[in-house]
């Protein structure tokens, strides 16, 4: 199929059936309110990414915003590099230059949080070559849902409970942004099937072993029991905006409360012992992403027992998150950890 041809296919699907025609509709709002010249897109080879392609690649049809395709492969799995050379040819049929980037470090604990924290890495790491300050990702309305389960499974507090943001800072320089937030699952199936004529699974995704995977499980059984997907999510956007206006408060405690010196930051003592629970976590949280660039927060059980230990009269040093925290006078001191 000739670029034109290819372009005007992709352009007619999204006008001629009115599903897809709102989705595209409300993605392209999305995309340009970006005001970005360039974005990397993550592409696994599922429905999701597979489908947000679809749009970014219609997108530049109609706007010249330049798309980057990077296939992160982690190596974990036996076909791994089988299956993305055939990702990467399926999106060649529709014009799209997929790169793959083979992950070199091994996977062996937390399989999942590490090939995460390796991926984004990556990611990062590619974008910074491309000039890019933009990584777009397929997160829908299930992995909103499915976020909030594990983290009401974990006793999260209203930071992990107000899920994704649509858009999220994990560098100095770069956003993630989360165009499809709101969009079902069932839809981005469809419109992968209409766009490349199939998609890939990951048998990772029925492995009862990662809590992601119970928790999917249960979707049946809460709809049976009239708790659907669309209440929850409701009240997951209730949090949200309840968190938004938490964090201008929690901003001006930040400040009020911390400095930052070299590789160093410094918290008063004194004043963080007479926070609530929940504004500790976040200071740790953040005082950590500053100094590692982390991306996601730590286990609030962790950050927990940590507060326990600063809090207590025998503290002198303890580590989490790869930084070192250790008392200096009337300062909590925190600094990378050497490896």
């Amino acid at each position: 199929m000739s670029k034109k041809n290819s372009s005007v296919s992709l352009k007619q699907l999204f006008k001629d059936k009115e599903e897809f025609s709102n989705i595209f509709s409300n993605f392209f709002k999305r995309i340009s309110d970006y005001k970005k010249k360039s974005f990397v897109v993550a592409v696994s080879g599922g429905p999701d990414s597979l489908a947000l392609a679809g749009l970014t690649k219609a997108y530049s049809y109609v706007k010249k915003t330049k798309f980057h395709y990077i296939l992160i492969n982690h190596n974990i799995r036996k076909n791994s590099s089988k299956e993305a050379k055939q990702v990467k040819s399926l999106l060649k049929r529709k014009k799209i230059n997929l790169i793959i980037i083979s992950n070199k470090k091994k996977i062996d604990r937390n399989i999942q949080g590490q090939a995460r924290e390796i991926r984004y890495n990556l990611i990062k790491r590619f974008c910074n070559s491309k000039k890019t300050h933009a990584i777009l990702t397929a997160h829908n309305l299930e992995d909103q849902v499915e976020t909030f389960l594990i983290r009401l499974s974990r006793g999260s507090g209203l930071t992990g409970l107000s899920s994704m943001k649509k858009i999220s800072k994990i560098s100095d320089t770069i956003n993630l942004y989360r165009p499809l937030l709101d969009v079902k699952k069932e839809v981005l199936i469809k419109i992968s099937k209409e766009v490349f004529g199939k998609y890939f699974k990951d048998p990772s995704n029925k492995d009862i072993k990662f809590l992601r995977t119970k928790i999917r499980g249960l979707k049946k059984p809460l709809e049976r029991s009239g708790i659907k997907y669309d209440q929850i999510i409701k009240s997951i956007n209730n949090l949200a905006s309840s968190k938004e206006t938490l964090d201008e408060y929690f901003e001006k405690i930040y400040k009020n409360l911390t400095t930052k010196n070299g590789s160093s930051i410094f918290v008063d003592l004194k004043k963080f012992k007479r926070l609530n629970k929940d504004i500790k976590i976040d200071l740790i949280n953040k005082s950590i992403k500053k100094l590692k660039s982390n991306y996601y927060n730590l286990r609030a059980r962790k950050v927990e027992n940590l507060i326990k230990k600063i809090q207590s009269k025998n503290f002198h040093k303890s580590t989490l998150g790869g930084c070192i925290f250790f008392k200096e006078k009337d300062k909590l001191r925190l600094k990378v950890e050497k490896t």
